[in-house]
């Protein structure tokens, strides 16, 4: 079997929710509640090892870390009976140096197809790896050997 290239990806949590510093301190946590099928679609199409930005929506409104995906999708425990959602484990792989503010995207030529721009109200979306590396070169950061 042919070694899959990682993927990138977006995902967002307020920050009253689950900021950053919780996944942080966790060390893990299983990427539930979920309620939008192309998010849910999304979900469904992550590997282990594929790196995912974290971004503070609502009031944070910044990318503020690297997450990897650590497990395959599986059902999520916190839906209801019968219904169809999944979730994922991610890890804490760094914190961005400088957090890059959602007015620093919408400025930037770079990101005028970015996700945070195109589809602002989708939770979990892929990200390209030009994209994802523009993001780290903004937030003057670089992911620890061995995570890349």
């Amino acid at each position: 079997m042919a070694h899959r290239a990682p993927a990138f990806w977006l995902i967002k949590s307020e920050p009253h929710v689950y900021p950053w510093s919780q996944l942080q301190k966790d060390r893990k946590t299983a990427w539930t509640g979920v309620r939008n099928f192309e998010a849910r679609n999304n979900l469904r199409a992550m590997q282990p090892g594929d790196l995912a930005l974290y971004y503070h929506s609502g009031d944070g409104k910044a990318l503020v870390g690297v997450a990897r995906i650590c497990s395959h999708p599986r059902p999520d425990d916190t839906a209801a009976p019968g219904e169809d959602w999944v979730c994922v484990d991610v890890e804490p792989c760094t914190a961005l140096a400088a957090p890059v503010t959602l007015a620093d995207v919408k400025a930037a030529a770079e990101f005028k197809e970015f996700p945070l721009v195109t589809r602002s109200r989708l939770s979990v979306t892929p990200v390209s790896r030009t994209h994802f590396n523009a993001v780290l070169k903004r937030g003057r950061t670089k992911l620890p050997q061995g995570w890349d």
